[in-house]
């Protein structure tokens, strides 16, 4: 079976909108469709994720985390900035692109 990322992208989007409505009408913290539609937002971005891979030898930058992924979070403040690993400007960054513009 051939990946269509075209089709799975789709779906993230429509997941993202189902999110978005599901959150601005919660009726309360642990709101049941408002976990429904996140965790329905997270299948759709990992059958996103894994179309464009089998399609194009791709992947997105992202990754999806779970409550039970919180040791696995990246630590912002090591030193180690070679990893790879992306994750967001750093004050320092910041305040240089600011100074620039």
């Amino acid at each position: 079976m051939t990946a269509d990322p075209r089709g799975a992208l789709a779906s993230l989007l429509s997941a993202f909108e189902r999110h978005l409505e599901a959150s601005a009408s919660k009726s309360g913290e642990d709101d049941p469709t408002v976990v429904a539609a996140y965790d329905d937002l997270a299948d759709a971005f990992e059958a996103y994720d894994d179309a464009l891979l089998q399609a194009y030898g791709e992947m997105t930058p992202l990754q999806v985390y779970d409550d039970g992924d919180d040791d696995e979070l990246d630590d912002h403040d090591d030193e180690d900035r070679d990893s790879g690993v992306y994750s967001g400007l750093d004050d320092a960054d910041y305040e240089e692109d600011e100074e620039e513009a």
